[in-house]
C-alpha cells in the first residue's frame, strides 16, 4: 500500500521592529514558542526592507524607533497596495494617547501597551492572523476572477489588451476628475472585470463576424447581469459590481440591463462606459476593422449631444490626453 505524506503547513511570519533588545528578545521567544517564524529588526528603515524582502503576515512595531518611527512606517505600508492589507500592531506606552491617535490616522490595525502581557500578545497576533488569512482568501478569489476575465478576453484575439487598457485609462480619468482612492481602485479592478459575464456568452455569438440577430443581441446583453451575479458573493467587489452591471447604461435611459437614466447610472459605470466605447471603436472586431481615433472622438461628442454621456466626463477624457487615447 502506498503511503501519502502531507505537506507541512507554512509557518506564519511575524516581523518585530523595536530598538530595545530586551523587547525584541521577549517577543521572539514568546512567538517562536507558538510556532511562528519571527524576524526582528531595530529600526524603521530595516522594517521597510524586511517587509520588501520577506513579506510578513503580521507586524509588531514600536512607535518610538530612531530614524523613521513606527507611525511613519505604518503610514507608508498602508499607502502601498502591496502591503496595505498586512496587519500592523503599534506598541505604545500607557499614557501615549497622541501616538495612538496618530497611529489610527496612519492606518494601524491594533495597539499593544507596554509592558505587554504574554497572553495578550499571543491573543492579538492569533486574531490578526485569522483576519489576514480571510483577507488572503478573498484576494485569491478576486485574482481568480481577474484570471477568468482575461481568459474570456483571450477567446477573441481582436480584444487582446482591452481589459488592461480599460483599467489603466479609467483610473487615469478618475484621477483627472479628482475621485478618492477607493473609487480609483474600483475603476482599476472594474476595468478588468467589466466583461466577466461574457463567460456565459457562446463563441457563436461573441465571435460572430457580422450583425447579431435580435435574439443573439439579447443573449449578449445578459453578460452584464451574469457578471454582476458572479461578483455578488465577494464582499471585496462591492464597489466594482456597479461597474460590471451598469457599464452599458446610458444617461438617456437607452442602455441596459436596467434602463437607468441620469444620476441613476452609477458614476464609476459612467466613467468606464466612456473609456469602453472609445477603446472598442479604436480596436478591431470580428465584424469590422479598427476605426481611427478622430472618428471615435466624434462619436463620443455625438453621444454627449444626444445626452447619452456626460460632457464633463468626455471632455476630461479628451483634454487629459490619456496616453494612447488620441
Amino acid at each position: 500500500m502506498t503511503q501519502t505524506t502531507s505537506q507541512p503547513t507554512p509557518r506564519a511570519r511575524v516581523l518585530v521592529a523595536d530598538d530595545t533588545e530586551s523587547i525584541r528578545a521577549l517577543f521572539e521567544k514568546l512567538l517562536t514558542g507558538e510556532g511562528y517564524h519571527v524576524t526582528s529588526v531595530v529600526d524603521g528603515v530595516a522594517a521597510l526592507e524586511a517587509v520588501r524582502t520577506e513579506p510578513p503576515d503580521v507586524i509588531l512595531m514600536d512607535v518610538g524607533m530612531p530614524g523613521i518611527d513606527g507611525i511613519e512606517v505604518c503610514r507608508r505600508l498602508k499607502a502601498d497596495p502591496a502591503t496595505r492589507l498586512t496587519p500592523v500592531v503599534l506598541v505604545t506606552g500607557l499614557s501615549e494617547l497622541p501616538d495612538r491617535i496618530r497611529g489610527i490616522e496612519a492606518g494601524a490595525d491594533d495597539f499593544l501597551t507596554k509592558p505587554v502581557h504574554p497572553h495578550e500578545l499571543r491573543a492579538r497576533v492569533a486574531a490578526l492572523l485569522r483576519m489576514k488569512q480571510l483577507t488572503d482568501a478573498l484576494d485569491s478569489a478576486e485574482a481568480a476572477f481577474v484570471a477568468l476575465a482575461l481568459t474570456i478576453e483571450a477567446r477573441d484575439p481582436t480584444t487582446k489588451g482591452h481589459c488592461e487598457r480599460l483599467s489603466h485609462r479609467a483610473r487615469l480619468l478618475g484621477e483627472v476628475l479628482g475621485l478618492p482612492p477607493t473609487d480609483l481602485d474600483a475603476l482599476d479592478r472594474g476595468g478588468y472585470l467589466h466583461d466577466l459575464g461574457k463567460v456565459g456568452v457562446p463563441d457563436s455569438v461573441l465571435l460572430k463576424p457580422g450583425p447579431l440577430s435580435d435574439g443573439e443581441f439579447a443573449l449578449m446583453k445578459r453578460h452584464a447581469e451574469i457578471g454582476d451575479a458572479l461578483c455578488a458573493p465577494l464582499h471585496s467587489l462591492r464597489h466594482v459590481r456597479p461597474i460590471v452591471r451598469h457599464h452599458h447604461e446610458r444617461l438617456d435611459g437607452s442602455g441596459y440591463p436596467d434602463g437607468l437614466r441620469g444620476d441613476q447610472v452609477p458614476l464609476l459605470a459612467q466613467i468606464v462606459a466612456v473609456v469602453d466605447v472609445y477603446d472598442a471603436m479604436t480596436s478591431a472586431r470580428p465584424y469590422r476593422a479598427a476605426l481611427p481615433a478622430d472618428a471615435a472622438v466624434r462619436h463620443l461628442l455625438r453621444e454627449v449631444e444626444q445626452h447619452r454621456f456626460s460632457g464633463v466626463h468626455v471632455e476630461a477624457f479628451l483634454d487629459a490626453r490619456v496616453p494612447s487615447a488620441l
